[in-house]
């Protein structure tokens, strides 16, 4: 018969299963990675930038912590996460981290802010714009990203097409570019682009998995 003590040692080595499969910073990156829809191993071996044997060891991890599922499409293996819960502890891990780590902030001004200069806008300042049609909504993620989930009113273009598609870009409105989130430098290579070519632009830091925790 388990005591209390039995019964919290055995839960606690749940948990740190848990701990455990998340201990890898590129394990870590395929749950981002995976946050914005089901991918191929080839795929988050692009990514990522691992060889896809890799890639496969990080998976098998995950999966054996019930954290990613897959099934098989073809001559693929397609891989999502487990439970829509985990893209939701990736945001509190996220902010918890800038929170504590002082480290984590100083990396994401340094790449993002300080030498860029790019001016952000947030959800909350964008939503009212765009009801009044001030702005066009830009998401420059890969189409698959897109169509899987995207923000309300915003239109696809990935940061590879836009240069030869700036013209169907509407004018006199400003434009607000958005990927994967507060760490994806998709969106700042696109208002980049943009502003050299004279397009009033800005980046949104949040992605869709914030804008999916705000509507909830």
């Amino acid at each position: 018969m388990l005591n209390e003590r039995n019964l919290k040692d055995l839960l606690y080595q749940e948990f740190a299963r848990i701990g455990k499969s998340l201990s890898s910073p590129k394990r870590l990156e395929i749950l981002d990675l995976l946050s914005q829809g089901p991918k191929s191993v080839d795929a988050l071996a692009k990514n990522t930038e691992m060889s896809v044997a890799n890639v496969s060891q990080h998976l098998k991890t995950l999966f054996n912590s019930r954290m990613v599922k897959f099934k098989k499409e073809g001559n693929y293996v397609i891989y999502e996460l487990a439970d829509e819960i985990i893209s939701d502890f990736l945001i509190t891990l996220h902010a918890l981290s800038e929170k504590q780590l002082i480290q984590v902030q100083q990396i994401k001004d340094e790449f993002l802010n300080d030498q860029l200069g790019l001016e952000g806008i947030t959800l909350s300042e964008l939503l009212p714009r765009m009801e009044k049609g001030e702005v066009l909504l830009l998401d420059v993620r890969p189409k698959e990203e897109y169509e899987e989930a995207h923000i309300p009113g915003a239109i696809s273009i990935p940061i590879e097409e836009l240069e030869e598609k700036l013209a169907s870009l509407p004018a006199n409105c400003d434009v607000v570019a958005y990927c994967r989130g507060p760490y994806c430098l998709m969106s700042v290579e696109a208002v980049k682009i943009l502003k050299s070519k004279g397009i009033k632009a800005f980046r949104m830091e949040q992605g869709v998995k914030e804008w999916l925790q705000l509507a909830k």
